[in-house]
């Protein structure tokens, strides 16, 4: 089980530390993906972390803006989103999964976090 926290309202230019935790398996052998979904647009994938790879993002909108980390020991993963736009507003998710960053790969899913940049 995948449980995402964190999200809320946030003003323009403010952050977000959105959190996923893992229970019944232990989230460091996975891939960790972030993904986001907007009311009316398709999911996309924001960025993962895993075994092999260090974080990074997969849209080029939040490269430089949000950072991808984990804690092993306390089998959560974190999204730090800073800057955020408008355009960030969506529900979040945290997926885990092998071998590769993508939807398709993804064994776990969490209910998602809403996030909502606004004035």
């Amino acid at each position: 089980q995948l449980v995402e926290s964190g999200g809320g309202l946030v003003q323009p230019g403010g952050s977000l530390r959105l959190s996923c935790t893992a229970s019944g398996f232990t989230l460091g052998y996975y891939v960790i993906g972030w993904f986001r979904q907007a009311p009316g647009k398709e999911r996309e994938e924001v960025g993962c972390i895993g075994p092999n790879d260090g974080g990074r993002g997969r849209i080029q909108s939040v490269k430089g803006r949000f950072t991808f980390s984990q804690d092993y020991a306390e089998n959560t993963a974190y999204l730090q989103m800073n800057s955020l736009e408008p355009e960030d507003s969506a529900v979040y998710y945290c997926a885990a999964g092998l071998p590769e960053c993508s939807a398709r790969a993804m064994d776990y899913w969490g209910k998602g976090t809403l996030v909502n940049v606004s004035s």
